[in-house]
């Protein structure tokens, strides 16, 4: 990953956690790779937790028929635990956004603090999927 790149995303990240019980931010692909972090994490386990979180936005996209026979797309999850919640939202194609909080944090704040973000930075939030080289050789037009 692009030292840079991640560095002024974990920046951007910060931005969602300032605000009283918010814990953490991680933005991943849909492939579960961390795209990146806010201070507080740990590289190691936001790239764990990006994995799980993956997997998790798979299942509750898999879900979808139960709350619509139709084509239904995923925009949220939000997981509840004794201590807290894990928002996990769409952040472009390819890419999600999640913000862990204790529970007495403003559910509202932080759902809306998350949307601004994603509307702020739009492309810069977006996973393509990944692509090979063009190719170059006989034949090509390149």
């Amino acid at each position: 990953m692009n030292d840079h790149l991640n560095n002024e995303l974990g920046w951007m990240l910060d931005e969602v956690v300032k605000m009283p019980e918010a814990r953490h931010a991680i933005l991943l692909s849909a492939d579960g790779m961390l795209r990146g972090h806010s201070q507080g994490i740990a590289r190691d386990e936001a790239e764990r937790q990006a994995a799980a979180l993956s997997g998790l936005q798979s299942i509750s996209r898999s879900t979808s028929e139960f709350c619509d026979p139709h084509e239904t797309p995923w925009q949220q999850t939000l997981v509840e635990f004794v201590g807290g919640y894990v928002f996990l939202i769409a952040a472009g194609p390819g890419a999600y956004l999640a913000v862990s909080a204790t529970e007495a944090v403003d559910m509202e704040a932080v759902s809306y603090r998350m949307q601004k973000l994603v509307d702020r930075l739009g492309k810069e939030l977006t996973s393509p999927p990944r692509q090979g080289l063009p190719r170059q050789g006989i034949g090509s037009h390149a």
